[in-house]
């Protein structure tokens, strides 16, 4: 009986044992399953986390950015690619040429496939006002070299086109207004050396046309220079409190002579203004915008300098005439450099073409501002604003 009593115990005691390490592993098992479950999680997470903070990065990035698969279709497209495309609504699984409707762009990204990578491919965008961008692409791949997909970053290039093309017209404007006095004086020299200088009648009309022009030479070598040094902010300003009711009538007795000579009244209605300003440059405003009035207003007419307060604590001040107007076309060109609204009306009187930009540069210096209003057959009428003194 013991036997079999012992045999029985060893056979509860191995089955109790065999049901706790199953219970056991079990629980081993399920918090591994739990442990397993919760890695998955936190790796998801993270996962989740680091695209987000990659999306958000490439969100942040001025450039544009377009990420394909290897179908062609898109994959992520940052805010400023949408911004540079003007493109609406969700772009993922598009192809390129739905994303921006552009066959160029398709283009380069074949030509990617094929060379692996295409950089400073310069696209020019249609539209008013014109966009250009450079693009930078690339394949991407794995280490077995399989084609995962193609990224393409644009980059803004219409400030870069815009200073490029001001830099050439004014190349281009510069040499043409230098030709023009220059073939004169040529002209009229090799006409002098050729025999013309014997005849004194003839001689002094010549040299008087030389002068002239000379004379022109230097007013808009000056105006070059002068333009080029507040450009770059190379101009110091003596900031102090000035009277511009004292410069103008300075500078409209300069004037007089010349007025006079139109048969054109000048009036000064300043009031009693005060103004942070740099006295001379101030005085190089009001001369260069007098004594333009003077010469394209109407003959007999009227030039008037006046200005009062503004609500924001500035002076604004201006200069009317009473002549032929600006066309509207043209009121938003007239301080370009180089600019004229009636050309050769213009070179007759002697201009450069550069006052009213100076104009503009020196009141942008002061931190004002400066514009025009005018209406044809009605006269026009300058103003800008500087800083109350005090």
């Amino acid at each position: 009986m013991w036997p079999t009593l012992i045999i029985f115990l060893l056979l509860a005691g191995l089955i109790a044992l065999h049901f706790g390490w199953r219970r056991r592993m079990q629980r081993e098992r399920r918090a591994w399953q739990a442990t397993l479950a919760q890695r998955e999680h936190q790796d998801l997470v993270q996962t989740a986390e680091a695209r987000a903070r990659q999306d958000a990065l490439l969100d942040s990035m001025i450039e544009g950015v377009l990420v394909l698969d290897e179908n062609g279709r898109v994959q992520f497209a940052n805010r400023a690619f949408a911004a540079m495309f003007a493109t609406l609504g969700e772009l993922r699984g598009q192809t390129v040429v739905e994303a921006v409707r552009m066959d160029e762009v398709a283009e380069l990204v074949a030509r990617t496939d094929h060379e692996g990578r295409v950089m400073d491919h310069e696209l020019r965008l249609p539209g008013d006002p014109e966009k250009w961008l450079q693009i930078n692409a690339a394949a991407i791949s794995n280490v077995e070299r399989r084609r995962l997909g193609t990224v393409l970053v644009f980059h803004e290039l219409t400030r870069l086109k815009k200073l490029e093309r001001t830099r050439a017209d004014f190349v281009a404007n510069v040499s043409h207004e230098l030709r023009t006095p220059l073939s004169l004086i040529k002209g009229y020299a090799e006409t002098l050396l050729d025999g013309a200088k014997d005849n004194p009648e003839v001689s002094g009309k010549f040299l008087l046309a030389i002068d002239r022009n000379a004379r022109r030479l230097d007013f808009l070598i000056q105006d070059l220079l002068t333009i080029s040094a507040l450009e770059s902010g190379r101009v110091a300003l003596n900031l102090q409190p000035v009277t511009p009711r004292a410069l103008a009538e300075k500078v409209l007795s300069d004037l007089k002579s010349r007025a006079d000579a139109r048969r054109v009244q000048l009036v000064n209605a300043l009031p009693d203004l005060t103004v942070q300003a740099d006295a001379d440059r101030l005085e190089q405003v009001l001369g260069n915008l007098l004594d333009n009035a003077v010469k394209y207003g109407r003959e007999g007419g009227t030039v008037t300098v006046g200005g009062r307060p503004t609500d924001e604590g500035k002076i604004e001040l201006f200069v009317r005439d009473d002549g032929p107007g600006i066309p509207a076309e043209a009121l938003e060109r007239v301080f370009e450099r180089f600019y004229r609204v009636d050309k050769a009306r213009s070179r007759e009187q002697g201009g450069t073409g550069l006052g009213l930009a100076i104009v503009k540069h020196i009141v942008q210096s002061h931190g004002g501002t400066v514009w025009a209003k005018s209406e044809v057959g009605a006269g026009a009428t300058f103003y800008f604003t500087l800083a109350a003194a005090g």
